[in-house]
């Protein structure tokens, strides 16, 4: 110890020392709490699953590769892929994907379930936004704890982050920290950053497996235009037209987004540009993606509730109806659900020969019924 410090001083000193060297251990044990793998518990329906390196093997041992879950029904079909966790701070997208795969089974053609498609970005949070670590639902088969996790990669994945995100092979120009945006790196290439070869083994599955129909859940802040939305290319709008006109029927409404041609990096943009399949992506609103939002805890991903957002609705600042009942998690996965069985429903009508079934997935009204509980 210092001598010249007095003995109250030092003690003074070794205190601040300890609580430090504490809370740095806290800040440890809970960042390493990210990097424990949730149960997730696939139906009887499930036929296989792989590793996302099957389809590119440098993913292997690293935190980009992630698991691939087959439904094969035995009669033939098309084939249909879903997407949750492109950017896992969007739980309706994943929680959706979640939801079919404890559910699902597929009696003709098949159905590809990637529920978390960005592992990496799984382990971590978005720095600065005060997003809780976990959110909880209490299940039939008990309490289920979930991560919520970030937009991008874990930097200590991928790093360092270049000053100007270029992306490949356009050339597009973004805020470096896009470098890691799963949703800004397709088509990928296989010697590029670990996001990029994420997004490029995505691709190579997509073209391997003969994917008809691939398509990306989301989710946006209630003020942001493309929200309650399908998102589709020209090659797939037909197809989301068709479905978008059948939900209104059964009071859900959803906008019709184009798919932008300027704007590189996108799932279906490039899903379009490099595969065969019908590219769609959708949106759901919630508030826990808003710059508007209050308290920012698990009960606003889980409720939708908010009271700046009910302030924001009545000056007319949003893009969706809101009032005090939220935007529920049920809610936002119901809409994800429904709009999937409209979608492979007008595909399979159109295409016979390729038509998908399968049951097991619930419907909307089943889930705001019975709550997404009922279902894990």
């Amino acid at each position: 110890m210092n001598k010249n410090l007095s003995p109250k001083t030092n003690w003074f000193a070794v205190a601040c020392l300890l609580l430090v060297l504490m809370l740095t251990l806290k800040a440890i044990l809970d960042f390493r709490k990210m990097w424990i793998e949730e149960d997730l518990l696939p139906s009887s329906g499930l036929t296989r699953f792989v590793y996302l390196h099957e389809y590119h093997a440098p993913l292997e041992e690293t935190y980009g590769d992630t698991k691939v879950y087959f439904f094969e029904g035995k009669k033939p079909g098309g084939t249909v892929l879903l997407l949750g966790g492109t950017h896992p701070n969007e739980a309706a997208g994943f929680v959706t994907a979640y939801l079919m795969l404890e559910n699902l089974s597929v009696s003709a053609g098949r159905i590809i379930i990637i529920p978390q498609a960005n592992h990496s970005a799984f382990t971590h949070n978005d720095p600065q936004e005060g997003y809780p670590q976990f959110f909880e639902i209490e299940g039939v088969r008990g309490k289920r704890k979930f991560r919520y996790g970030s937009r991008i990669t874990n930097p200590v994945n991928q790093w360092p982050d270049p000053d100007i995100y270029l992306h490949y092979p356009s050339g597009q120009k973004l805020a470096g920290n896009e470098t890691r945006n799963l949703n800004r790196a397709y088509p990928g290439r296989p010697d590029g950053n670990l996001t990029e070869q994420v997004a490029y083994a995505i691709v190579n599955l997509i073209s391997e497996e003969k994917v008809d129909i691939a398509i990306d859940l989301h989710e946006a802040a209630p003020e942001y235009p493309v929200v309650n939305a399908i998102v589709s290319t020209a090659r797939s709008q037909d197809l989301a037209t068709e479905a978008a006109l059948e939900l209104a029927f059964e009071d859900l409404k959803y906008s019709l987004e184009p798919s932008p041609y300027n704007f590189r990096g996108l799932s279906h943009r490039e899903w379009e540009n490099f595969t065969s399949t019908f590219p769609v992506l959708m949106e759901t609103a919630n508030p826990i993606q808003g710059r508007l939002r209050g308290k920012t805890d698990e009960q606003l991903i889980l409720s939708g509730q908010d009271k700046m957002y009910q302030v924001a609705a009545r000056l007319g600042v949003l893009a969706v109806p809101y009032d005090s009942s939220g935007l529920a998690l049920n809610l936002r996965v119901a809409r994800h659900a429904e709009a999937f069985h409209k979608i492979v429903e007008v595909f399979s009508r159109n295409y016979p020969e390729q038509a998908i079934a399968f049951s097991g997935f619930p419907h909307y009204f089943e889930i705001l019924e019975h709550g997404i509980q009922k279902y894990f």
